[in-house]
This record gives structure tokens, sequence and C-alpha cells, in this order.
């Protein structure tokens, strides 16, 4: 389907639910009741990428657009803005910020483009009221999104690390302050250490160019991957949780992990 209206039956659909007649369930929502399904399908749509399926691919960044249709027919009932509001703003942001594109200005590197970039967005009228370089990163990213991009803005200026062996020297200094906190065995006091420690680890892989969020997720990937085989394998053995030691599950896992080193 290439035709330039093919966006007008995704909206008729979305305007039929909201109507009087429509579906009971998506009458009722609000755009704080939705706001967590713009998310899942963000991160469904990154999982597709990663397995290298277009299909999938396809199918999620559908759902991603359904939502976001879903806010604006929201936002159109209350005569606030449309569908077409939106792709029009987004139209002329990207004309805006691309002036090197569609203007006279002349840029060759990427990095001057993120530089233009960046000075083109501080003179909108949505950016104007900001007083801190901090300000503009989302309170509602994940924790490691956010950490990395303060980080990265403070970096901008020149509030950074010289070398990685210094957070690392951070990193086992938040670590001994948690191993302090934990002998006086103060639950507000331990959560902010670990809390440090977390915004170390995120600093030590944002100074080493890497997205701590998504270390973080392949980490978590692995884990998974792992103790499935540590299911299989005592599945295979004809055991079973309750019944095995942890020396036990400890040595299949280190036997595992060996074979997929």
């Amino acid at each position: 389907m290439r035709k330039k209206d093919s966006l007008e039956p995704l909206i008729n659909i979305m305007k039929k639910l909201r109507s009087p007649d429509g579906c009971p369930w998506d009458k009722e929502q609000t755009h704080n009741s939705i706001k967590k399904y713009i998310i899942e399908e963000v991160y469904e749509f990154i999982e597709a990428l990663e397995e290298n399926d277009s299909e999938k691919m396809k199918d999620e960044l559908g759902d991603l657009l359904f939502q976001i249709i879903f806010h604006c027919q929201m936002a159109d009932e209350k005569k606030l803005f449309s569908i077409y509001d939106v792709i029009k703003n987004s139209q002329e942001k990207m004309v805006r910020r691309h002036p090197h594109v569609f203007g006279s200005v002349k840029l060759e590197k990427s990095n001057e483009v993120i530089d233009q970039w960046e000075k083109i967005k501080k003179e909108e009228k949505n950016h104007r009221g900001r007083t801190s370089i901090l300000d503009g990163v989302p309170i509602h990213l994940p924790s490691l999104i956010r950490a990395y991009k303060i980080q990265k803005k403070a970096a901008k200026v020149g509030f950074d690390w010289e070398q990685a062996e210094d957070i690392i020297h951070k990193i086992q200094e938040e670590l001994d302050e948690t191993k302090e906190a934990l002998k006086h065995n103060n639950p507000e006091h331990i959560k902010e250490e670990i809390g440090d420690l977390f915004f170390s680890v995120a600093n030590l892989a944002r100074f080493l160019k890497f997205d701590p969020e998504e270390l973080s997720r392949k980490s978590v990937d692995k884990f998974i991957n792992r103790f499935k085989q540590l299911e299989t394998a005592l599945e295979k053995k004809g055991g079973k949780f309750k019944n095995t030691s942890i020396e036990e599950m400890e040595e299949i896992w280190n036997k595992n992990k060996k074979l997929s080193s």
C-alpha cells in the first residue's frame, strides 16, 4: 500500500473505536492510562530490530504508529491538536534543524551536525525556558538511559573524568560505601549508596562510549539464557530446584558458562 492517503483508514479505525458506538475499553482511555503502552511498543520494536526480524519490525512499528494515532485522536477530541498538526510540526522541525540539507549552510562532519542541532534546539520556543545545561532530559526515561543523557550533557561542558581508571576508582569507592551502609543496616542509606553505585557504573559505560541501557539489557538476556540452560540440565537429570543444592546449581552454571564463552 503506497497511496498518499494510506494513513486515513487507520485514523478512521481509531475514530470509530472512540465513537459512541465504539469499543468500551478504548472510549475509557486517557493519555495517562495508555502511556505505558507506547513505551512497551518501543521496546518490542527494539527487540525485533535486534533479532533482525523485518516482519516483526513492521508489525511493531504498526503498533507504535497506532499508539501515536490513539494519543492524537484523544487530543483532537479536545480540540488541542490532530495527527495532521503533529505531522506538520515534524516536517517543519526536520527542515529547520537541517539547514545544511534544506538551506545554504555547509557542513561535512556528523559532529558539526550534532552541534548545529543542539544550537537550533535552544532557539526553539519549547526550549527557551531552560536554565540548566541538564534541562530537557525526560524524568520518565529508564534510569540508565537518563543517567547516560545527563552525564553526556555534563561531559559536553568539560565536567568529566580524565580516564576510565578514575571512574573505576569511584565505583570502588561507592562499593565500599555500600558495604559500610550494610554494616549499619540503614535501608535508606543502603538504597542511596546502591543508586550511586549504579550511576557510577553507567558513567563508566558512557565514558567508554557504550550505552549502559543496552549493556544492562544484554546482561539480563544472558542471565535468562543461562538460567534456562540450568533448568534444562536439571530436567535431564530428573532433578528440581527444591532438591538441588546451590553448590550443584553453581557447578552446572559454571559448566554452561565455559561452554558458551
